[in-house]
């Protein structure tokens, strides 16, 4: 079963990206704002000006402020038109989302703010390593936040109109997060979407979520110290219906014969109804009863299998996708020093295992096709790789992994 990330307010940018965020599919656009150059339209330009004149909300110094360098960015409609359906099988997804350097870049960051991230648990009751984990999903601890000015993007994205409603919403609420004083308009920065900050706030859920833990009078989620925007990460999640001490969800072991028309969040029970069922922990024990729950199987029985209580939901509220939030639970156990997935994983379309697919990214480098890694999880640098190696051979070019490819490297 393939898994795709879907639309949600919470951090629109997530959902809308095709491309990566610390090498998961993310909010966060190219760090380098030499490729988003704003160019001259008249036609922007113009709707530019019917904006504001038909705009009150905000004063006139701000609007000054905010369009004084604005322009237009085609570089930007290129990203919204060319979003392809972007799926990954939840085993390539986990590879990215808890990959060892997130996990040990996590586990430091973690460490590093733990004072901080303790006090924001003590005031909103989300576990710091729950904050700390979205933090390394939505971008990489801070390392990529994007840099594309938030006012031209969301500008350019309302004024093209295939979803201008909502983002002249976007834009209207950008302003009044100037004209509040949380950040100048320089600073500004985020995605080609306009998620912002440590943890990718679109404008409309900052200002629905985002506070000043700091106490300095403005919520800067963009400031290099992360705590008003891990705080408000909390905070968004507490209003979400985050229940301290529940986990996200346990992986469980289901017997041979389980139903599978059980499965799925809209099917609760209490755990010990699951444990008459069969449906033991990964030890054999029976799940402690954290409340309702629900059996997901994400890629049918032959994978893994997860016991998910009322905090799965919570998640979804920042991101409506079964494994972005799997992604968060997984990597926010693996913080706290937790172990990998033990259920096995189906071979993927091509027969091919994450072992397998590792193996044969390490022999194509050794071989000069570097696949720059081997993570298993097939990209478009393995397939050029792949290409490459096959082109040399005379073999036919697909770009495909393969079991027949792999034993040719062996």
């Amino acid at each position: 079963m393939q898994v795709t990330r879907r639309t949600t307010l919470a951090t629109l940018g997530a959902a809308l990206l095709s491309g990566c965020v610390g090498g998961v599919t993310g909010p966060v656009a190219a760090r380098n704002t030499t490729q988003y150059r704003a160019v001259p339209n008249a036609g922007f330009d113009a709707w530019v000006a019917s904006f504001r004149a038909r705009t009150n909300s905000v004063s006139t110094s701000t609007m000054n402020a905010a369009f004084r360098n604005v322009g237009y960015l085609p570089e930007v409609i290129e990203r919204d038109r060319n979003q392809t359906e972007f799926k990954r099988s939840l085993q390539d997804y986990l590879a990215i989302a808890a990959s060892d350097e997130r996990v040990s870049k996590g586990r430091a960051a973690y460490a590093r703010h733990r004072a901080t991230l303790a006090r924001i648990e003590q005031r909103y009751g989300v576990e710091a390593h729950v904050v700390a984990a979205v933090w390394g999903l939505e971008s990489f601890y801070g390392e990529r936040r994007g840099d594309i000015p938030v006012i031209s993007a969301v500008a350019t994205l309302a004024y093209d109109g295939r979803r201008g409603a909502f983002f002249e919403k976007q834009l209207v609420a950008a302003l009044k997060i100037l004209e509040n004083g949380d950040v100048p308009v320089e600073r500004m920065t985020g995605s080609w979407a306009g998620a912002m900050g440590h943890t990718q706030f679109i404008p409309t859920s900052y200002e629905l979520f985002a506070v000043d833990f700091t106490g300095d009078g403005r919520r800067d989620i963009w400031a290099d110290d992360p705590s008003d925007a891990l705080a408000s990460t909390a905070a968004y999640l507490a209003k979400s219906g985050w229940t301290k001490g529940q986990p996200w969800g346990v992986e469980v072991r289901l017997p041979a014969d389980f139903n599978t028309g059980l499965a799925g969040r809209k099917s609760t029970r209490s755990p010990a109804d699951w444990a008459a069922m069969g449906v033991r922990d990964m030890d054999g024990g029976r799940v402690p009863n954290h409340g309702a729950a629900s059996i997901i199987i994400p890629e049918g029985m032959a994978g893994p299998a997860f016991m998910t209580f009322g905090n799965f939901t919570a998640i979804t509220r920042y991101n409506n996708s079964e494994s972005y939030v799997i992604g968060v639970g997984h990597l926010s156990d693996r913080i706290m020093g937790r172990g990998p997935i033990r259920g096995d994983f189906p071979p993927d379309e091509n027969g091919m295992t994450l072992k397998t697919r590792k193996e044969m990214q390490r022999l194509l480098t050794a071989k000069g096709f570097d696949t720059e890694g081997a993570d298993g999880v097939i990209g478009s640098k393995t397939r050029a790789a792949i290409s490459a190696y096959q082109a040399s051979r005379n073999m036919a070019v697909t770009g495909e992994p393969s079991l027949s490819l792999l034993a040719s490297l062996r």
